[in-house]
């Protein structure tokens, strides 16, 4: 039987065999090389905010990073939370006002009633109170001003949340959490029209349908791709986060 031809070894980084075989690396033999990195065991999805890294290719399904949702404006929108705690504060503010104007006339009122009820006789006793004075003397007067107090902020609530914010797309709630109102079309200005349909739903018609305050301010919750509230629907508006 013939036996296959052997081969001398060549020195360290020498040639080639003549025939066959392989030239082994010149260097040192454990010489290092990059492994590419792992973005996921096989068949599942990368963690969020993970990125492939350059030149390698994406897992099957990965959609790219998470991207902030933005106005059409390009400016990042306004969360729910954000959008919220301006609205608290402006109703605190908007609840001081409507305090101060209140409660003199009403205090000056529960004066007079107070009087009445404690009016005394000649020899000490209590003077009898007709019953019915306590209904023209008090609770019509009372429902009188609170009738006059809703029609003055109501005027007030215009000038607020339509002359004021107009100037500048905020209110002072939504300058303290760095919001602004802005039109939907990138081209428009916000102008006093589309804050009186904003106004006309967020505030004349909550009043005159009871709930209708609740699903406003909640529609923004699965409202896409613009997060809006139903007045920002009607007058086309969106709110973003700004940096002041």
């Amino acid at each position: 039987m013939t036996q296959p031809p052997t081969y001398p070894t060549p020195p360290a980084g020498g040639p080639s065999p003549a025939a066959g075989g392989f030239a082994p690396p010149s260097g040192p033999a454990n010489q290092a090389y990059a492994v590419p990195p792992q973005y996921a065991p096989p068949g599942q999805l990368p963690p969020p905010g993970w990125t492939p890294p350059p030149g390698s290719v994406p897992p099957p399904g990965w959609a790219g990073p998470p991207r902030p949702t933005v106005a059409p404006n390009g400016q990042p929108l306004a969360s729910f939370g954000d959008r919220l705690l301006a609205a608290l504060i402006d109703g605190a503010l908007s609840a001081l006002v409507a305090m101060l104007l209140f409660l003199p006339p009403f205090l000056i009122l529960w004066w007079d009633m107070m009087t009445e009820l404690t009016r005394t006789n000649p020899d000490g006793t209590l003077a009898e109170t007709d019953p019915s004075s306590f209904l023209t003397d008090f609770m019509l007067p009372i429902l009188l001003l609170e009738l006059g107090l809703m029609v003055v902020m109501i005027g007030l609530y215009w000038l607020y949340h339509v002359e004021y914010m107009k100037r500048t797309g905020q209110t002072f709630g939504k300058r303290v959490m760095k919001l602004r109102i802005v039109p939907l079309d990138p081209a428009a200005t916000l102008d006093r029209r589309m804050a009186g349909k904003r106004y006309a739903v967020q505030y004349v018609a909550a009043m005159l349908l009871p709930g209708l305050s609740y699903l406003d301010g909640l529609w923004q919750l699965w409202d896409k791709p613009w997060q809006q509230c139903l007045h920002d629907k009607f007058a086309g508006t969106v709110v973003v986060k700004v940096s002041a």
